[in-house]
């Protein structure tokens, strides 16, 4: 089968597909054929040797599909061959076919596309539980969202509008806050053009945001305690900015602030049950139309280097997926 194979830590404009055994499913595992897979922002730190997980040479990137169960492994219940269902693979997603742990795949309503399942398998469910359960997001609070067009950050608006929430939004250009005004941000602030604690004060009256999203790290950190309100909420999701910040913890003091951490990638192992309740809130919400996922560009597996260069380069919005 083909497959993108990553042999040694490289740039993504050296990768390239090859030939490759198909995998076996295991006790416990699904083999998948791959209809669509996810580009995210770890697969780039991955092929660098710059992201917390390093996998031994070869192995092949991509870590959420969404597609057909094709096998089924030794003492799999609940899944039969032709389901469809999307899953997080940890590695192996960049391919015509994958093995997932049954335990890590959910099936997929009849009503999504494949390219939505694989734009939804990671960046839905982390915004969802961080704003549901990690900041008990209520109806009527005011949400700040950085990099708003992004994939976990045009998540975070449409579920946190859908869940009765104000929405504020900073994204980098002018057609990346367009787009986050149509997922439902009420003010963007172009991050290009101008600071936005000033902006976020003045649209809350000087009170500030009840939850920050934050994915992008660095200065940004800084400057959202800034403008959180009392009792506030910074949820940490991750540092696209590249930089981890160091913060002031007088600010987190005099504001009764807390600083919420999130890692969905975590919840298989620390928290699997929690999976099937995650997914099934966001199934609801789509079913109302409260969300659907942007996927903006579509590319073979040849072009997956092309596809994580883009997305390094914040030039993406949305979600961009492989078809093999």
């Amino acid at each position: 089968m083909r497959a993108v194979v990553v042999d040694r830590f490289m740039a993504p404009e050296a990768l390239r597909v090859s030939e490759v055994p198909r995998p076996c499913p295991g006790p416990g595992e699904l083999g998948l054929a791959v209809r669509a897979a996810g580009c995210n922002f770890s697969d780039l730190l991955m092929l660098k040797g710059e992201y917390q997980v390093k996998p031994p040479f070869p192995f092949v990137p991509g870590s959420e599909v969404a597609g057909v169960v094709a096998a089924l492994g030794a003492g799999v219940a609940g899944f039969a061959v032709g389901d469809r269902v999307l899953a997080r693979c940890g590695t192996g997603g960049f391919a015509e076919e994958v093995v997932v742990p049954a335990a890590a795949a959910v099936k997929l309503p009849g009503s999504m596309s494949f390219e939505a399942g694989a734009a939804l398998s990671t960046v839905y469910p982390t915004s969802y539980a961080a704003l549901v359960w990690r900041a008990g997001l209520a109806a009527g609070e005011t949400v700040l969202v950085h990099a708003a067009a992004g994939g976990v950050g045009l998540a975070a608006v449409q579920i946190a509008r859908a869940l009765g929430a104000r929405v504020l939004a900073t994204a980098g250009g002018r057609e990346k806050c367009e787009i986050a005004r149509r997922a439902g941000a009420e003010l963007v602030v172009d991050s290009r053009e101008g600071d936005f604690v000033e902006r976020v004060l003045e649209a809350t009256g000087g009170r500030g945001a009840d939850v920050i999203y934050d994915s992008v790290g660095g200065e940004t950190t800084d400057r959202s305690l800034k403008c959180i309100a009392w009792n506030g909420r910074l949820l940490v999701i991750g540092f696209a900015s590249g930089e981890i910040p160091s913060v002031k913890l007088n600010r987190v003091m005099l504001k009764n602030v807390s600083l919420v951490g999130f890692h969905w990638s975590a919840y298989p192992e620390r928290e699997p049950a929690r999976i099937a309740e995650c997914f099934e809130g966001l199934f609801a919400l789509a079913a109302r139309g409260g969300i659907e996922p942007l996927v903006s560009a579509r590319h073979p597996l040849e072009r997956a280097g092309e596809a994580l260069v883009a997305l390094g380069a914040r030039e993406t919005v949305g979600k961009v997926v492989l078809v093999p």
